[in-house]
Formats: C-alpha cells, structure tokens, sequence
C-alpha cells in the first residue's frame, strides 16, 4: 500500500461521523436530510437489508434541504428514520489481473465463489476522466476477430468502437463468444448488461468455457437487478478496461447491451424527476451514451476496442438509441432476422454493415479484394428478385453472371460454425481467390 492511500484511509477514518435519516421512498429513490453529500457520493443506510449490512445507496439528484438516493440493493427494511452515513466518496471498484477469469456483479463484487478481491486487486474511483482527443493515438493496427466476415469485408482495428444491431434472438451473443475466443487481443472484457438470468451461466460454461475466461473479466448484471446497479454495470466493465488498457495492453470491451444500459439510465432519470423526451428517453440517456462509448479507444499507451451490441426494437434500426449509438460508433454491423431463420451464422449482411477505420487497418491489395466482393454480392442483391421470379436472363449483366456463379464459393466464405476460428491471413487469401478466380 502506497504512502497516499494509507494518508487517504487515515483521514477517511478521522472524519467526523455525520448521519442524516430517510424521510420517504417513492419508487426506485429514497429522500434523505440532515446529511451532506455530492452527485454520484454513495451513502449507507443502516438496518435496511435485515443481514447487518448496511444498503447502499447513490445520490443522483440534490435539493435545497434534502437527497434523492437510488438504491445500489434491495430496499426492503428501509423505513422514515433509518440511519444514513456519507461515506464521503463514490463507489469505488477492483482492478488489475486479479481479475483476469473472474465473474462480478455490477458493483464490482465476485460472484464466481473464487476467493474474495481484497488485498488482491486495486480498488478505484469509478468515475474517470475521458482520455483528451489529442492525446489518442490514430488507430492504425489491425485486430483480428476470427471471424471471416468481420475480419475481411468489415476490419476493425485497435481502439475501434463497433456496435452490433440486431433485434432479439438472431445471434449477437452467440458472435460476441466467438469474437471473444478468436480474437488477438490480450485482454477480454465482458459487460452482460440486463441479461436473463438463464443464460448467463449458459454463455459462461458453453459459450465461453475455461479457454475463453482465461483472460477474461466478466461484468453481470441480470435483469431482476436495480436499475442503477444495472447502468453501474457498464462504467464498471469499461473502468476495468481502463486500467489494463493504461497499463499498455490491447483490450477488447464487448458490451451486450448498450441498448439496456440506455434503458437502465431512462429509469433511472425518470425516477430522478426528469421529463420523458424522445420515446420516453429523458435527456439524460442521451448525455449518458458518449460519456460512456467515448471511454473506449485509444489511448497515450494501449487500446481498448469497444463492441457494443444494440438490440434494435421491433427490428427498426433507426430508433432513438440505436440512431444515437450508430453517430457516436466508428462503425457498426448488422445481423438481420432473415439471414437467421435461414440458417446463415453468423447473421451478418456484410453489404449493411461498415468499418470507419478500413482503410486505415487494410493493406490497399486486400481493400481492393474486399470491394470486389461487396460488388459481387451488391449485384446479387440488386437482382435477387429477377432471378427469383426467372425474368433474369443470363448474359444481360456480366457482373451479375460472374455474381451468380461466385455465390456457392462467397456464401460458404461468409458461414462459419461457432467453434471454427479463421486467421486473418487465411481469411484474406480464401477471399482474393474467391474473387479472382486463382
């Protein structure tokens, strides 16, 4: 332990004890006078939880005499009168490679039944500054996914921040484990946001398995969770990337959802007293979304690439968050329901989906295979219909024709079993002789 946190403790200890009492509940808060605190601070409530351990509780919102507190817990045993301390500071969550094959909770608590993080790991504010935009490095080096279509026809680069729309049940998570255990990059870290609480042992045991979490962090904050500790959820994972990322090394954040943790942030404003906006999204969510997305990137040292996967309602790619979500990404790919049904794994319309950093990351020899193969399969869209309907007849486009001869060869290139991982080389010389006929 350092000179300054032993300084820090001793004068966290030396503060005078201040409590304040509850004066209501209403909903997801709890009014609290009689004590001083700031924005984001947490408190402690005494006798809330009926285990001896107080319920903490953030503030979110201040007035003239009185806090509006939102739960980081259940609220159950809170009653006018109970006893609130200011702890004096925000939440604060573990770093370091203790983590590394660890599952916590959104507040940053392991959950695995593995030994506990204290005198393990470093514990830190959870709030951070933004890394300034001149001090980001250009991001410049590749980062293989092992996924074919991703890597070829949609590159993502270091310190790249990606969404993946979709709507429900077309693959996203089942793409992210893949992604997770393919990919080159040193570190992995997971944010389960609103998950089922069904799948997320499935996704860990089958999905990941051991080879997977051995450089892994995984996030959890199902559903049935309060809705801060929900939003608390994603700031913890991408804190946690911070860290490793500032220690120099390459991290892949994947984030499943953004969309949730938009929704988490709605309640939460809601509850707080904001007026409902866009489709009842309060301000706030919209101030919340870059906050949040811009944490990832580059940095002075290290990277973080960033996936963030936006469950799209009702299959409409253009409501307000996965709208917001596509301004604020450096690319994004989209999975559609059709290619799903059919039996296309991965799910990805290629001729939708775009990287912002391509040209940056990709030799041009190889950009120009991959803008071969978006004309080929362009043209098959374009005349999808004709062919269908047998009103195309052969030798009117030769574009088409070659299309069409190509298909087999491209849709086979584009399909690939959850358990196949494809080297990036391997990727791009199976495209150039798809496309060039060598």
């Amino acid at each position: 332990m350092s000179v300054a946190d032993v300084v820090a403790r001793a004068r966290t200890a030396a503060r005078p004890l201040c409590t304040g009492t509850v004066t209501g509940a209403m909903g997801l808060t709890i009014s609290v006078e009689g004590v001083t605190a700031a924005v984001g601070d947490v408190v402690e409530i005494a006798g809330a939880t009926g285990l001896g351990q107080p319920l903490r509780a953030e503030v979110v919102a201040l007035h003239r005499d009185r806090l509006t507190c939102m739960p980081l817990g259940e609220v159950a045993g809170v009653h006018v009168g109970s006893r609130v301390r200011a702890t004096g500071r925000p939440l604060q969550v573990p770093v370091g490679t203790a983590l590394l094959g660890r599952v916590l909770d959104g507040l940053g608590r392991p959950v695995d039944g593995g030994p506990p993080l204290a005198g393990r790991a470093r514990f830190v504010d959870l709030a951070t500054q933004t890394p300034h935009a001149l001090s980001r490095a250009r991001v410049a080096q590749p980062l293989s996914f092992g996924v074919r279509a991703l890597d070829t026809l949609v590159p993502a680069g270091r310190g790249q921040r990606l969404g993946i729309f979709a709507g429900s049940g077309v693959g996203k998570s089942t793409l992210l484990a893949q992604i997770t255990r393919g990919t080159d990059a040193d570190v992995r870290v997971i944010g389960l946001i609103g998950e089922r609480g069904r799948e997320v042992r499935e996704f860990l045991e089958e999905n990941l398995g051991a080879e997977g979490m051995a450089n892994t962090v995984v996030v959890v904050a199902t559903s049935d969770e309060p809705p801060l500790v929900r939003l608390r959820a994603a700031f913890v994972a991408t804190r946690i990337a911070e860290d490793f990322r500032d220690q120099g090394r390459d991290v892949l954040l994947l984030m499943d959802s953004i969309t949730r943790t938009a929704m988490a942030q709605r309640e939460v404003g809601l509850s707080a007293g904001e007026p409902p906006a866009t489709r009842g999204y309060p301000p706030s969510v919209f101030a919340m979304m870059p906050r949040l997305l811009e944490k990832a990137g580059t940095g002075t040292v290290g990277s973080i690439t960033g996936l963030y996967t936006v469950l799209v309602e009702g299959d409409d790619h253009n409501e307000p968050i996965a709208d917001t979500a596509r301004s604020i990404l450096d690319g994004h790919v989209v999975l559609t329901r059709q290619m799903a049904t059919a039996g296309h794994f991965p799910a990805i319309d290629v001729l939708e989906s775009i990287s912002r950093v391509a040209s940056a990351v990709t030799a041009p020899h190889r950009m120009a295979d991959a803008r071969e193969a978006r004309r080929l399969l362009g043209a098959l869209r374009d005349a999808r219909e004709l062919i269908e309907i047998g009103a195309y007849t052969e030798g009117s486009d030769p574009l088409v024709d070659r299309a069409r001869l190509l298909e087999p060869q491209l849709t086979g290139f584009l399909r690939q079993s959850v358990e196949d991982t494809t080297s990036p080389d391997a990727a791009w010389d199976e495209l150039h002789r798809i496309v060039t006929g060598s």
